[in-house]
């Protein structure tokens, strides 16, 4: 097994992450669950046995997501006939999930939950956005699973998470007093919102090439390669081959924000610095329209790789930036989700809940 912890389900469900669900009369011995979580770029899948009222790990696999026609093709390779049988699967999927059915917005390929029953003969398949499935994560990790960017009051409300990675997912966590209710959403598709010069510009070169520039055109992997290539245009500096040989060699967005990290090159540095300040203004925005009292989570894969390199006077400068709502900005407190499998967690647990109820 790689990395993947064992959690207790009534742990997470009386956790410091309250979480309210369907069902709560948990069964200390059900069955196995497939967990999977789908991007753009990777697919993780996980094998748990309900095993005393714990999800116990069995096996776990990574696979890149476009290189497969389909979800029920990777099954067939990760599940081997010497695996116990599956009573129940929950994906997490990148993209909006409209009766059982998802097309992924950044892979080729639609999943149907009807499909993969009949398919597999598995009764209890459960489909949800892959950010439902990480805000049913949060409450199965630990105090060290978190690095907070900004601090706040802690009073109890709604929280939401924003994660950028292939591209952005958003969620939201209505709180009813005693429990989140985690509810996706497609925020990440929204327009984005200039505040300078510099951002209007940003935004007029995007235009030209997209049309429509939403805050994922951004806040992404590939939207940081692009707002490098945009600053090394405007400001005339030539690109060291140094850089260009690495990046040639490597993922350009890794290498763009770990040069950024180690000082070397000045285009990096401001290419990191814009990516930050909007990633704060749109977590802002997030918590404005949330009421986010209870906090906002930073998840995806981009931030736990750079977070020893983020400006933190950047970021909180442009998070408490609303003029008359300064001040409920102010009590928000903002945390990087550094646990890379928030979302698998999510899902086991969400796929756990509904085979109790089935």
């Amino acid at each position: 097994m790689d990395n993947i912890q064992r959690f207790s389900l009534p742990a997470i469900h009386e956790g410091e992450i309250p979480l309210a669900f369907m069902n709560t009369n948990i069964s200390r011995d059900k069955g196995v669950i497939l967990a999977a979580d789908v991007g753009g770029t990777k697919t993780n899948l996980a094998l748990f046995q309900i095993q005393d009222g714990d999800m116990v790990p069995l096996k776990e696999k990574s696979y890149p997501t476009k290189k497969y026609k389909s979800f029920l093709e990777m099954v067939s390779n990760f599940h081997t006939d010497d695996m116990p049988r599956i009573n129940g699967i929950c994906l997490g999927v990148a993209g909006p999930v409209i009766r059982g059915k998802v097309y992924g917005t950044n892979f080729p390929w639609a999943i149907d939950s009807e499909e993969i029953s009949r398919e597999l003969h598995i009764r209890s398949v459960s489909l949800i956005n892959d950010m439902e499935a990480n805000a049913y994560g949060l409450a199965a990790l630990q105090e060290k699973d978190f690095e907070t960017l900004k601090s706040g009051t802690n009073i109890p409300g709604n929280a939401a998470l924003i994660s950028p990675g292939t591209g952005l997912g958003e969620a939201g966590m209505f709180w009813d007093g005693s429990h989140y209710h985690p509810f996706a959403c497609e925020g990440g598709h929204c327009d984005f919102s200039p505040r300078n010069e510099l951002d209007i510009e940003i935004l007029q070169h995007f235009q030209k090439k997209y049309e429509h520039v939403s805050w994922e055109r951004l806040l992404s992997g590939p939207g940081i390669m692009e707002l490098y290539v945009f600053l090394r245009q405007i400001s005339g500096i030539k690109e060291p081959q140094w850089l260009s040989n690495q990046m040639s060699k490597g993922n350009p967005s890794a290498i763009i924000t770990g040069t950024a990290m180690e000082g070397k090159d000045s285009v990096c540095v401001e290419t990191l610095d814009v990516f930050i300040r909007f990633l704060a203004i749109e977590a802002s925005q997030l918590a404005l329209k949330f009421k986010a009292t209870g906090g906002i989570y930073i998840g995806g894969g981009i931030l736990p790789k750079i977070i020893t390199g983020i400006k933190r006077d950047v970021f909180y400068n442009n998070f408490v930036q609303s003029g008359r709502l300064n001040a409920l900005l102010e009590m928000i407190p903002v945390k990087v989700i550094l646990n890379e499998k928030t979302a698998l967690l999510g899902a086991a647990y969400y796929g756990a809940m509904a085979l109790q109820g089935d």
